[in-house]
C-alpha cells in the first residue's frame, strides 16, 4: 500500500521487490483511493508524467473490488469476465482487507510464443571486439549476452527459439545448438546477406501463428516480458514496439524567440524523447508485407504499417535497459549488470 503523495519510482521500486503486479493507494486511515498496475504507469509515462510524479496522477480510481461480506467464491468467475489480475477485498469502510490474485486459481503454463533474437550484426562499433566474437556473445558478467537472453527468456516459460545470424554465424551455432542442453528449440535463420532488422523476418517458417517476440541481441533488460506479450494481445495490436524514456541535458542555456523578437531564456534545459529500445512483438500477418529478399529494418516497416492505418503499439519500459552497442555501453553492462542479479 503507498499514499497518493508516494511518487512513482518508488512504487515500482515496491512492485519489484514484491513480485507483484499491482499497487493500492490508501487514506491515513488506509481506506482504498485507488490502484496501480504497471500498466497504469506505463500509460503515464505515454501521457508525459516522469518517474517523479505523485500516485494520484497515475493511479486508477474505477477499480473493481469486492466487499468483504461478499462470496469470494466468485471472484474467479468475474477477473475472467472483466479480464482482471487482482481484486480489492474491502470492509464497509472502503478499508482494504486483502488482495485476491488471478495467479491464485491458476496453474503457471509454458509459452508457446515464439521468440526471435536477431544476432547477425558486425558490432563495427565494438571492434576489435568484435573481429573474431559476434557482439551478442561478447561476456558481461562472464557469460555471453546472447545466452543471458536465452535464459531469461526460458525463466519466463518460453520455449521456442529462432536465433537470426550471419556475422560469424558458427560461432553461434556451434555454442547453442538446437537448445537441448537447456531444454528448449533453438533454430536458426541464416540471412545470406544481411536483411536488416525487419528482412530477415521473411525466412521465418510460414506456420507461426501466435504473436511472437523479436529482440536485438546486444539488448539488457530487467523487462517482464509476459506482460509485454498481454498488453500486445489485449490492445489487438498488429505490432507492438517497446521504447525507452532517454533524457539529454543542453549545456548551454536556451534562448527562446518568436520570429526575431526575443521571449526568454531556459537554462540548461533536459530533453526527454522516447526512443526505440529494440525489442517488438509481432503478429505474423506482418511478415507478408515484407517481399522476398527485401532489405528493410523494424522502424521503416512499422512506420510504413502505421500510414496505412495498421495498428502498432508503443510500450514503455521503465525497467533496466541498456543497448550494449558502443564501447562506453559495454563498460556500463560489466559495471551495472552484477549487481542486478
Amino acid at each position: 500500500m503507498v499514499s497518493s503523495e508516494t511518487v512513482v519510482e518508488r512504487i515500482l521500486q515496491k512492485l519489484d521487490s514484491s513480485g507483484a503486479q499491482m499497487v493500492v493507494v490508501v487514506d491515513d486511515k488506509k481506506r482504498m483511493l485507488g490502484s496501480i498496475t504497471d500498466g497504469d504507469v506505463r500509460r503515464g509515462l505515454l501521457r508525459g508524467e516522469s518517474l517523479q510524479s505523485k500516485a494520484y496522477k497515475i493511479m486508477n480510481h474505477n477499480y473493481r473490488f469486492m466487499y468483504n461480506d461478499s462470496d469470494e467464491s466468485n471472484a474467479y468467475e468475474i477477473m475472467k469476465k472483466e479480464s482482471l489480475r487482482y481484486i480489492p477485498i474491502l470492509d464497509k469502510d472502503g478499508v482494504i482487507k486483502r488482495i485476491i490474485s488471478l495467479n491464485e486459481f491458476l496453474e503457471p503454463e509454458k509459452i508457446r510464443n515464439p521468440v526471435v533474437i536477431m544476432a547477425g550484426g558486425k558490432g563495427m562499433r565494438l571492434r576489435p571486439l568484435t573481429e573474431d566474437c559476434p557482439k551478442p556473445m561478447l561476456l558481461v558478467g562472464g557469460k555471453p549476452m546472447l545466452k543471458i537472453l536465452l535464459e531469461q527468456f526460458i525463466a519466463s516459460g518460453f520455449e521456442e527459439f529462432y536465433f537470426s545470424v550471419n556475422y560469424l554465424k558458427d560461432k553461434i551455432i556451434n555454442h547453442f545448438e538446437n537448445g537441448e542442453r537447456w531444454g528448449v528449440n533453438i533454430r536458426y535463420i541464416n540471412e545470406d546477406k544481411p536483411l536488416g532488422t525487419a528482412g530477415s523476418l521473411k525466412l521465418l517458417p510460414s506456420n507461426i501463428k501466435r504473436p511472437f517476440i523479436v529482440i536485438n541481441g546486444d539488448v539488457l533488460t530487467r523487462l517482464n516480458t509476459i506482460q509485454l506479450l498481454r498488453f500486445h494481445i489485449d490492445h489487438d495490436a498488429l505490432a507492438t514496439i517497446c521504447v525507452r524514456e532517454y533524457e539529454m541535458k543542453v549545456p548551454f542555456g536556451v534562448v527562446q524567440v518568436d520570429g526575431v523578437e526575443l521571449k526568454g531564456f531556459k537554462e540548461k534545459p533536459r530533453i526527454r524523447q522516447l526512443v526505440n529500445a529494440g525489442i517488438y512483438v509481432i503478429n505474423p500477418a506482418l511478415i507478408e508485407s515484407i517481399k522476398d529478399g527485401q532489405v528493410i529494418d523494424m522502424p521503416e516497416l512499422l512506420l510504413n504499417e502505421s500510414n496505412e492505418s495498421r495498428r502498432v503499439t508503443v510500450y514503455p519500459i521503465h525497467e533496466y535497459w541498456l543497448d550494449v552497442g558502443r564501447p562506453e555501453s559495454l563498460e556500463e553492462a560489466h559495471a551495472t549488470w552484477e549487481e542486478l542479479k
